[in-house]
């Protein structure tokens, strides 16, 4: 069973209000999480990218790995902070070089998610970061992908978590650290 870490805080109240709720899309029924107002924002996202760097500072991370597309707002500062490699997590298709590829289930289909064959090092110790923890899929196919590369997953880390979708459940063992959570 995983381990949960939520940093929280004076300022995850505030981080809340500028994410904003959009009804309906990308299609009826789903309530998205719109994190554009933080990002226009620049001090809570300093805030936010500051409280993961506080927790990943002194965890010996030598490689950040972000799924595609907003992970990748947290995962590039962050590897720059920690002074490490940044590598994509991108869907099929988007990676110009040879690739490993995932497939995991959605809630209509599925999909797929790349890494490139030479992002992960053996034994290096990887950081896995998105914007979001909703259902848990697409971390759990990525962390699957730096296994295969022969990385070990040191933690999960998503700005927000949707709790009542039980995407903790779905990533397994790793560990998990979420700033913002809903329940």
């Amino acid at each position: 069973m995983s381990r949960y870490h939520h940093i929280g805080g004076v300022r995850e109240t505030e981080i809340k209000q500028y994410i904003r709720d959009v009804p309906d899309f990308p299609r009826a029924g789903i309530l998205f999480k719109d994190i554009a107002p933080l990002l226009g924002n620049a001090a809570l996202l300093r805030a936010a990218i500051r409280s993961l760097l506080d927790r990943y500072q002194s965890m010996s991370i030598e490689t950040v790995v972000a799924i595609e597309s907003r992970g990748f707002i947290f995962g590039a500062p962050l590897a720059y902070e920690l002074g490490v490699p940044f590598h994509m997590a991108r869907k099929k298709g988007k990676l110009p070089y040879r690739t490993i590829e995932q497939c995991y289930a959605l809630e209509y289909g599925s999909a797929t998610i790349a890494l490139h064959t030479d992002a992960i090092r053996r034994g290096e110790r990887v950081l896995v970061i998105d914007d979001l923890l909703a259902t848990g899929g697409t971390a759990a196919a990525t962390c699957t992908l730096v296994e295969r590369l022969g990385g070990t997953v040191v933690e999960c880390a998503f700005l927000i978590e949707l709790a009542f979708l039980g995407g903790r459940d779905r990533v397994g063992d790793y560990n998990v650290c979420t700033v913002v959570r809903y329940e």
